[in-house]
């Protein structure tokens, strides 16, 4: 009573288990566009992608003229000033007693060619001093225009002008190739569920065969024309088709949930993924898909910018070490009255011009040590692009022999899965009318299901080179066009 009782209340649990869930069938395209929406990875890349762009335009904003207001208000000054005597240089701490405001105007602009900065600003400075003798004090600076040049200097505006839009572009190329990353484990967790609970309904189907051709052996058994080995052998063979059912219920569970979680789904929900087997006649040619991926994908603007921040780091250690100059200009208008319209009343004309430089005489080889050290690390990058390219030859080298071979394998293994199962039928025939043996049938069902796990591990490799090859090129072979994205519409969502 307790065992029947038990019995039910798991047989409950899972019925609720199994109404809970939500079954959904799926096929590999539509998997890749939920992957592609709404997957964990894909968040994480477009926000990587977002942080990026808004970084590239704050770079281009430094190059856009700059406006902001600046003061300096209620500065309240109650104190003693120690002061020196300009007649016989004594001090003598004097009472400051003064409320000082100012506000201004300033527009900026930095000039990538020369590196240098222009100021345009115009400021108003009230000084209001307390005490026995107050008084009113306005000071303004109508327009004042001014300009700081470095001469000789490293030119920082100039080497991000090259730099900064090749990093942009590498952020937007990471991110085509993170979806394509994610193309790429979406057929992989696809195919695995897809191998589990095939492996499952081969298990369950062999068990149900061999429990028929069980009960026919025992009946010849009595008759005398199958021996008691046989007999035991195929016995034995239910029960591990038994224990297979069992374990591969746990691994259907587990390629379930590792696919959910690649899609974004709840570990709940049931998917039902759909083997489709038309595959897309296409030859990939070497050089094509080499030249793609040497101008498309992310591998060629890593080694532009390896070799621009090399050259960048050259040109700044020659500039530390040699001369450094650096002028200044500014020329205005300003006054100052008691009133505030005096302020603005004949402004006198105000210029300042200064130079600063510093020539280094002896250093002790510091800076041509740090010249010669930036040269012998853009000779590593030379290297390291070097190597790395022929690298990526090999790989694309093996990747297209490997996707131009996968569809005859398919088709072979397609064909070998059909020989394999109708051979199969045909040995459960022989077997029921005592002409096989069950080693010949044993042999004939272990055949075919090596030959379905094959034809489906074939189907699977394929779409997994496809994605590759789209991977390293960032193009579509199927549309013919390069992969692209919409970088306005994701960022405004």
């Amino acid at each position: 009573m307790i065992r029947y009782i038990t019995a039910c209340f798991v047989s409950l649990m899972l019925l609720c288990d199994v109404l809970r869930a939500q079954s959904q069938s799926m096929t590999l395209s539509e998997a890749i566009v939920v992957a592609r929406n709404q997957s964990v990875a894909a968040l994480e890349a477009k926000h990587a992608f977002i942080s990026v762009y808004w970084s590239y335009r704050a770079y281009k904003a430094t190059f856009l003229p700059s406006l902001s207001i600046y003061g300096d208000l209620m500065n309240y000054d109650r104190s003693l000033t120690l002061l020196q005597s300009y007649q016989d240089g004594s001090f003598n701490y004097a009472a400051t007693n003064n409320l000082r405001n100012s506000v201004g105007v300033r527009a900026s602009q930095n000039l990538s060619l020369t590196g240098g900065t222009v100021s345009l600003y115009s400021d108003l400075n009230r000084l209001d001093q307390f005490g026995h003798d107050r008084s009113l004090t306005w000071y303004s600076q109508p327009i004042t225009i001014s300009y700081s040049q470095p001469l000789f200097a490293y030119n920082k505006f100039k080497w991000d002008k090259k730099i900064q839009p090749q990093e942009y572009e590498h952020g937007r190329r990471r991110y085509i190739e993170s979806m394509e990353e994610i193309t790429v484990n979406s057929v992989v967790a696809f195919f695995n569920l897809i191998l589990e609970r095939m492996r499952l309904d081969v298990a369950k189907f062999n068990y149900e065969n061999t429990s028929k051709m069980y009960r026919i052996a025992k009946e010849r058994l009595n008759i005398g024309t199958v021996t008691r080995d046989e007999c035991l052998q195929l016995e034995l063979r239910m029960l591990n088709d038994s224990i297979s059912i069992n374990e591969q219920q746990v691994k259907v569970r587990e390629a379930q949930m590792a696919f959910n979680s690649v899609l974004g789904y709840s570990e709940t929900q049931e998917i039902v993924p759909i083997l489709e087997d038309a595959l897309p006649d296409l030859m990939m040619d070497y050089d094509m898909v080499i030249d793609r991926a040497l101008n498309n994908s992310i591998f060629g603007l890593n080694n532009e910018i390896n070799l621009l921040n090399a050259e960048s780091d050259i040109a700044k250690a020659k500039a530390d070490r040699g001369v450094s100059m650096s002028v200044y200009a500014r020329f205005g208008l300003s006054q100052k009255d008691n009133t505030f319209n005096g302020a603005y009343r004949n402004p006198l004309d105000q210029e300042i011009v200064g130079m600063t430089f510093n020539i280094p005489i002896f250093d002790w080889g510091l800076g041509r040590g740090k010249v010669q050290k930036a040269k012998a690390a853009q000779e590593v990058v030379k290297a390291q692009v070097q190597q790395a390219e022929n690298d990526l030859r090999r790989v694309i080298f093996t990747a297209v022999g490997q996707f131009n071979n996968q569809r005859n394998q398919c088709q072979v293994s397609s064909r070998a899965r059909h020989i394999a199962s109708e051979r199969l039928d045909l040995m459960v025939d022989k077997f029921r009318s005592g002409n096989a043996t069950v080693t010949d049938l044993n042999t004939a069902q272990s055949e075919n299901d090596t030959a379905i796990e094959k034809y489906v591990t074939d189907i699977s490799n394929y779409w997994k080179y496809y994605y590759t090859l789209r991977q390293y090129t960032l193009y579509d072979f199927i549309k013919q066009s390069d992969i692209d994205v919409d970088v306005m519409e994701m960022v405004e969502e």
